[in-house]
């Protein structure tokens, strides 16, 4: 998976192992323990009989839950946020393997991958029938290629981490002084069909998809090697007229709002059944009517999930519906602002002057919050409170005994005291330790009613501890406008924020929270944390036992220092018309788009 920004509730389908930014959804909060999380299965086994004319030239309608237009960037290396993997997902995402139940890797996909832990290399072999949309053969340059546009210089691409670096060349070619990456060999040439990675070392996360050391996706070289990488984000042949390995081809496209999709006669797997596929961009106070109304089979699928607790509320008794669902591979989080990114050297620096620089302030905060009181309110069993950064659902590692923030004012104020920040001459509020006056302002995206009413109370919670916290620009903002502040190597607007997380399948934290990490966007950067992170995949780490000692010191240390802290997990569930058939989350159901039929022309 890639990793990617989504609203505070989304995800990537399961196949497509991505990382991705977050913005904030339906979702306000829920019960405070995954005991009292609801529990739905995974598939909608539908046992009508399929209508083979209203499959064959019917239109499956999706609904992407977004208050703002999706950016429309086709090419999962470039794209970095939720809604446009969802936009594109019935063109597969390029992407390269076939996942078990647990996401490893298993052949039978658009390629095989094989590892050899003594010559240290990861051997890809493209399968003969392979072919893109328009008809062209997938070839090892494909595979090749998207390690160039991961790691040019300038490349707009935010998936690039020094975890790359570990393939032979790779570190040269980022900083400019190699043209070519030396450890990409293609035995049959640039048109055969096998690619090969050296590699420094082997990891055990390389047997999984959404790892950080081997890109499960690939470029169509031939149809945009005439692109600068710089600007292919951008390019007609990404933003316009992309081109895909999967079950579907894209027929049009309408800028941020709407995709419509046709079978993809190229396709290698099973053949797309549904004649139509359209996803739309609808808003997350309108998303409960529209699926009330029969206006979409349902949303389109997200392993962090698209609907949130209201319109769980809202929906769990719709009728002509079955719903399906799973533990989220995501989490929305508060993330401090604590440094910047250095361009020149491509890291995250720490700076000891930022204003949320004190780490007893941070904890104050974070105690201050009752976030479980509030998924208590308005959690209607799809969410609860986060007590670390790594999800139930990597149920392996996560530390479920670790306490995180629950509410204690009384922790939160002596916290305060003792660094220093005091209220002086009177004030309501705290100055900082310097008896200077101190505002924290507070980045948070437009949502629904009921998650910007958190908003108001998290507000109303620091204020109770004296910290005078402001909304930066003095109300949400719209997600892209929200990310586009954050992203910049260094920003002043937002000294706290809220936002989430889509997941890879594959929890290593580097590509999120690496001192190379673009997306550690609070520049979060110590050396403890950079050692921890380094041996979740190191020599140790084939051994299970040390690899979780190792994710759980990690969660206990980034609660410590609460650089960045988990504000609620969540259950990713979604409603699907009965009309539907072979709806199934599973992650190995890689066939997801051409497992769909249809049993009738109509909504039901």
């Amino acid at each position: 998976m890639v990793k990617t920004k989504t609203k505070l509730a989304s995800i990537a389908v399961t196949f497509l192992a991505a990382l991705t930014l977050a913005g904030c959804s339906n979702s306000s909060s829920t019960s405070s323990s995954a005991s009292k999380a609801v529990k739905l299965p995974m598939a909608y086994n539908n046992k009508a009989a399929t209508d083979k004319s209203a499959t064959k030239n019917g239109t499956l309608k999706l609904a992407i839950v977004n208050n703002a237009p999706f950016q429309g960037i086709s090419d999962p290396t470039l794209a970095s946020n939720n809604e446009d993997a969802q936009a594109f997902a019935p063109g597969g995402q390029n992407s390269l393997f076939n996942v078990d139940k647990n996401y490893k890797i298993v052949d039978g996909g658009l390629a095989n991958q094989k590892l050899d832990r003594k010559a240290k290399t990861a051997t890809i072999t493209i399968r003969k029938n392979a072919k893109w949309s328009n008809g062209s053969p997938v070839t090892a340059k494909d595979v090749e290629y998207v390690y160039e546009v991961l790691g040019n210089k300038a490349s707009t691409s935010q998936q690039y981490s020094s975890d790359f670096e570990n393939i032979e060349g790779m570190a040269a070619y980022h900083k400019g002084t190699s043209d070519t990456i030396s450890g990409i060999t293609m035995p049959n040439g640039e048109n055969g069909k096998v690619a090969v990675l050296h590699f420094k070392q082997m990891t055990p996360s390389m047997k999984f998809s959404g790892n950080s050391y081997i890109w499960g996706y690939i470029e169509p070289y031939e149809y945009i090697k005439d692109v600068p990488i710089a600007k292919l984000a951008s390019s007609e042949q990404i933003r316009k007229n992309p081109i895909f390995t999967g079950p579907y081809k894209l027929d049009k496209v309408v800028e941020g709002e709407s995709t419509s999709w046709s079978p993809n006669k190229y396709y290698y797997g099973k053949k797309a059944q549904i004649g139509h596929i359209t996803l739309n961009v609808v808003s997350m106070n309108n998303i409960d009517k529209a699926l009330q109304s029969k206006k979409y089979d349902t949303v389109a699928p997200s392993v962090a999930g698209s609907l949130g607790s209201t319109d769980y509320k809202n929906l769990k008794n719709l009728k002509g519906v079955t719903k399906v669902g799973q533990p989220a591979l995501g989490y929305s989080y508060f993330a401090f602002n604590l440094g910047h990114y250095d361009t020149k050297t491509g890291k995250n620096v720490q700076d000891s002057n930022k204003k949320m620089a004190n780490k007893n302030l941070r904890q104050a905060m974070m105690y201050a919050l009752n976030v479980d009181q509030v998924s208590e309110k308005f959690g209607n069993g799809i969410k609860w409170r986060a007590n670390t950064l790594i999800p139930p659902a990597f149920s392996k590692y996560y530390d479920k005994s670790a306490k995180g923030y629950p509410l204690n004012i009384k922790k939160a104020n002596k916290l305060l005291e003792d660094a220093g920040y005091k209220k002086r001459n009177g004030s309501k509020w705290r100055s900082d330790p310097k008896g200077k006056k101190l505002v924290i302002y507070f980045g948070a995206m437009t949502s629904s009613a009921t998650t910007e009413a958190t908003y108001q109370d998290y507000l109303q919670q620091w204020h109770k501890v004296g910290l005078d916290v402001k909304y930066t620009s003095g109300k949400p903002v719209e997600m892209n406008s929200f990310y586009d502040t954050l992203q910049k190597p260094e920003q002043n607007k937002m000294d706290i924020w809220l936002g989430a997380w889509s997941l890879s399948s594959e929890p290593s934290q580097s590509q999120l929270y690496g001192d190379t990490a673009p997306f550690n966007m609070g520049h979060f950067a110590t050396a403890k944390n950079t050692e921890l992170i380094n041996k979740m995949n190191d020599a140790s780490a084939w051994n299970d036992k040390t690899r979780t000692k190792t994710f759980k010191e990690w969660q206990e240390y980034m609660n410590s220092q609460a650089g960045v802290v988990g504000e609620q997990f969540n259950y990713a569930w979604q409603p699907v018309n009965n009309r539907v058939k072979g709806f199934d989350l599973s992650p190995a159901n890689t066939e997801f788009y051409s497992n769909l039929t249809l049993t009738s022309s109509k909504l039901k």
